[in-house]
């Protein structure tokens, strides 16, 4: 398989800083706990795949500035980092490449995949399978209860000729932002692979909906 450059897309999980809906039913002090424990599987999972040469790992952080950045990513055992930067999640996602794009060059590293840290039940079989449809599919996309989506895994192709694609003519955490990212790739010829539908964990609802 081609090895993927993993870019996970984190937040600080600083007091009243993160999961804001999931603070308003359980607390600041254990939204940011939930959000720790879930950053920390999500790269425990990426670290496994990496120790096997299967992907490299760069953590997109907000929430700090450069400095504290350096240091969170030092204590979590990353060492590529870059700050997410402003905008939309679409504009951050897009920055990210664009920001990558020299180590990928020099690394012959074609394939990006995207993450968030909101999975509890992500395991290194999503990543693997995501790897594995790359190899055959230029888009692939794994679908959230919300109408979003938890994983995008982008081809060179895309990369190369559609970079702007997967972040236009979207409303942002809005129902249909899965669809619309399909639907943007209509007047393209590319083929996308869909991955089991995920419950991104954001409010308590979200909590009891996994039980």
């Amino acid at each position: 398989m081609d090895k993927a450059l993993l870019i996970i897309m984190a937040k600080w999980h600083g007091f009243g800083r993160c999961k804001t809906r999931l603070s308003k039913d359980i607390g600041k002090s254990n939204s940011a706990k939930v959000q720790s424990v879930m950053t920390k599987h999500t790269i425990a999972i990426a670290k496994s795949l990496q120790k096997d040469k299967l992907i490299d790992i760069s953590i997109a952080i907000s929430g700090l500035g450069e400095k504290n950045c350096r240091r969170w990513s030092k204590e979590l055992g990353i060492k590529k980092f870059n700050l997410q930067g402003k905008g939309c999640l679409g504009e951050k996602m897009k920055r990210q490449i664009i920001i990558n794009r020299k180590y990928c060059t020099q690394h012959k590293i074609k394939n990006i995949i995207f993450i968030g840290t909101d999975l509890p039940d992500l395991c290194h079989q999503d990543i693997l399978k995501t790897l594995k449809e790359l190899q055959k599919n230029d888009l692939i996309l794994g679908p959230s209860d919300d109408g979003g989506y938890w994983l995008i895994g982008l081809s060179g192709k895309i990369i190369s000729k559609y970079l702007y694609f997967p972040f236009i003519n979207i409303v942002w955490s809005k129902e249909n932002v899965l669809q619309n990212t399909i639907d943007n790739f209509t007047s393209a010829e590319i083929k996308y692979k869909l991955l089991n539908k995920k419950v991104d964990i954001d409010t308590i609802i979200d909590i009891e909906n996994r039980k």
